[in-house]
């Protein structure tokens, strides 16, 4: 029995796995083929975008401010205090800046789309558009993909110079130091390479996220019960797919743009 189990539950994870894969190989089809929904992106970018970033900034300008609140504790140890904008910085712009934006965005939007998606699935909304001859891939989900890559893209930005700003008001108000010579450590030792494999994270963590809220919310089944599972399961596979992808794409931009 143990072992019929665990063969279902297998055979379950292998056909999720294929039925995402061609679900977002459509999805990212669609965004570059007519039509494009412009009135349905710009909506989705004001929720995802203009509703995500209280807590985008909030999130940036405290992890900052922890960032620098810590590496001051331990480079004081070495007389090495003037670098704490550079740390704060790199650490923020090459990674945390996308990842905690890509989680928060996820926790928040991705959600918010599997719930809506799988509510107009149990209500049959999803059939009725089909029946009028329009495709709910292109109408309801690639809009949603399109406003999370260019939207998480902005708000990664903003989430990285925030942080920066956290880590500038903790060095001057806390750690009493100068806040002029964290600044300069903090732009004097950014190069090109570590701006850009900041900003390429946030490109598939927004995909990621859209994608996975969408799928579960257009496989919903099972009622308003199935639209909670449908919202748990996007949240939970999103955020950590984030985090091993972050992993994926961090070793190859390493390759490509050795420290």
């Amino acid at each position: 029995m143990a072992t019929l189990a665990i063969d279902r539950s297998l055979k379950q994870i292998v056909l999720a796995v294929q039925e995402y894969s061609l679900f977002a190989w459509r999805a990212l089809l669609n965004l570059f083929r007519p039509p494009i929904y412009w009135t349905d992106f710009l909506i989705q970018s004001d929720i995802i975008g203009v509703g995500s970033l209280p807590i985008v900034i909030l999130s940036g300008f405290f992890t900052g401010g922890v960032l620098a609140l810590q590496s001051a504790a331990t480079l004081e140890e070495f007389g090495a205090t003037a670098v704490t904008g550079q740390f704060v910085s790199l650490t923020m712009i090459r990674e945390l800046g996308a990842v905690l934006t890509g989680i928060m965005v996820a926790g928040r939007n991705a959600s918010s789309m599997a719930s809506e998606l799988g509510s107009m699935v149990v209500t049959e909304q999803i059939d009725a558009m089909r029946a009028l001859g329009v495709d709910p891939l292109r109408k309801l989900v690639t809009p949603r993909i399109f406003s999370s890559i260019v939207m998480l893209l902005l708000l990664t930005i903003v989430a990285d110079a925030f942080g920066i700003l956290g880590g500038d008001a903790v060095t001057v108000l806390l750690n009493h130091q100068n806040g002029t010579q964290y600044l300069n450590s903090a732009y004097e030792h950014l190069r090109y390479s570590d701006i850009i494999q900041g900003l390429v994270k946030p490109l598939f963590f927004g995909y990621l996220l859209s994608s996975i809220g969408c799928f579960y919310g257009m496989r919903t089944t099972g009622g308003t019960e199935g639209v909670g599972r449908s919202t748990i399961s996007a949240v939970v596979t999103s955020s950590v797919l984030i985090i091993a992808v972050d992993f994926l794409i961090t070793h190859v931009l390493l390759s490509i743009f050795p420290t």
